[in-house]
């Protein structure tokens, strides 16, 4: 499909992503042409999001790969099906007919597309998100360069399979590991960071419809606080400020206080030490001093 800018960011706004004009702009342009978005930032800032949205704009399937240390090529792109070969072999031995040919084995009822396969052959243009990439090991990464580069790839008993379309491609990187200059010339580079509290307040209000204003705009103040804790092991995510308010309609809540955070605390910190650094540094005193230096602001 032709999608202006001015669709993409309508897209964006209906789909409930909040992002800026720079990054409505960097996204269209990797459509236009055609290459790889290479997207990084601490883990809940909407990276993995992003691919899940565009193909929702797109009008287009997503296909996922999950990225993690071990992953090689016959998960990422394609293996054979061993169990049905076998199967095969032992069948015609049965019936006393001909031996199987190496090339009847081999052939594409017995391939199973694993997600670059996949997006590959698919007839539609897809959304290729390739999750988290910097978990996988350098050999894994290397890999990928004939893909993104030339959207392609070998298999011995079949040949080459070049793309039915040009999928439009999102990896994403929580910088766990620094990638390298191979795999960011093939991609426009996007760094995405913790919305401010007043786009924070638009993502709640767009995703959370039920929430109060006030509500909105506490739970954004908050979460903004405690992700500038440099003590704390897992920043909240956006996923979890929205968990969080959810919650909180549910439970009929207009606005925060401190009780209501402590008695919540669950459900946006994730690790124990955490929660012990928020009682021990922030308390629910520490809530009502930043609720009330915000109070005329929302």
């Amino acid at each position: 499909m032709n999608l202006t800018l001015a669709d993409l960011k309508k897209g964006f706004k209906e789909a409930g992503y909040i992002c800026d004009d720079s990054t409505a702009l960097t996204v269209f342009l990797t459509l236009e042409l055609k290459k790889p978005l290479l997207i990084e930032g601490a883990p809940g800032v909407g990276k993995t999001e992003m691919g899940k949205v565009l193909a929702e704009i797109l009008h287009t399937a997503l296909i996922r790969l999950q990225c993690y240390e071990g992953l090689d090529e016959t998960k990422a792109l394609y293996e054979w099906n061993y169990q049905r070969q076998l199967l095969r072999i032992q069948m015609n031995r049965n019936l006393e007919e001909e031996q199987v040919k190496e090339e009847d084995l081999f052939s594409e009822q017995y391939l199973l597309e694993r997600p670059l396969l996949k997006a590959i052959r698919a007839l539609e243009t897809p959304v290729l998100l390739i999750d988290e990439v910097d978990k996988c090991d350098p050999e894994f990464e290397a890999f990928l360069f004939e893909i993104l580069s030339d959207f392609q790839v070998s298999i011995p008993e079949l040949g080459t399979v070049q793309a039915n379309q040009i999928p439009a491609v999102v990896l994403t990187s929580n910088n766990e590991r620094e990638l390298s200059d191979g795999l960011k010339r093939r991609c426009l580079y996007l760094y995405l960071d913790f919305p401010t509290v007043e786009e924070e307040v638009e993502i709640i209000r767009a995703k959370v419809p039920g929430a109060a204003d006030r509500l909105a705009w506490d739970i954004a103040r908050v979460a903004a606080n405690l992700r500038r804790q440099g003590d704390l092991r897992k920043k909240p995510s956006i996923a979890e400020t929205l968990d969080w308010a959810r919650a909180l309609v549910f439970l009929s809540k207009k606005r925060l206080d401190g009780k209501l955070v402590s008695e919540t605390l669950n459900l946006i910190l994730k690790t124990r030490a955490d929660q012990d650094f928020f009682k021990a540094e922030i308390g629910s005193q520490g809530i009502e001093d930043i609720l009330k230096q915000g109070k005329d602001g929302g």
